[in-house]
């Protein structure tokens, strides 16, 4: 006995028109976000060692807070693709 309707509805390729350019925007927008984390990363590392060599805790520790953030960052926007394959891949295999 069945509980629910099944639709039969799978992701394809090439279904709709603009596909591609979306993929390219999606893309773009992934590369922009890689560049503004190395710039935040950049900064945060020097706000971090100016704190250490001014003696400024605050400073500091927010320069470390930052540095932390953008590495995480930079890891979910490099894992993206692969998160986003893996939740599809071990959802598709819900019965």
């Amino acid at each position: 006995m069945y509980l629910a309707f099944d639709p039969g509805i799978t992701p394809r390729g090439g279904g709709l028109p603009g596909l591609g350019v979306l993929k390219t925007v999606v893309s773009s927008i992934n590369l922009a976000g890689l560049v503004a984390v190395v710039g935040a990363l950049a900064v945060s590392l020097g706000v971090w060692a100016w704190g250490h060599h001014t003696g400024g805790h605050q400073a500091e520790a927010n320069g470390k807070k930052g540095a932390v953030v953008a590495a995480g960052a930079a890891l979910g926007l490099g894992a993206a693709n692969g998160i986003v394959a893996f939740f599809s891949a071990l959802g598709s295999q819900v019965q």
